[in-house]
């Protein structure tokens, strides 16, 4: 049987910490960024996790561990 394959969108989107949570980048820093506050673009650059109820979807996409 070969190996599964991971998706290929989904490990270009997201990283796995060492505690096994997953991290992912904050949206809506792309454009329109003008009428956005300083205070609120440089909070988007930092990362997010991934909620808990999409955590299932996201470890399957990268083939974590059952």
């Amino acid at each position: 049987m070969p190996k599964m394959k991971t998706n290929s969108s989904a490990k270009k989107r997201f990283k796995v910490t060492g505690s096994g949570k997953v991290k992912r980048a904050k949206a809506y820093k792309r454009h329109i960024l003008t009428k956005k506050s300083t205070k609120r673009k440089r909070a988007l650059t930092q990362d997010g996790l991934v909620h808990v109820t999409d955590l299932s979807n996201v470890r399957f996409m990268l083939r974590i561990g059952k």
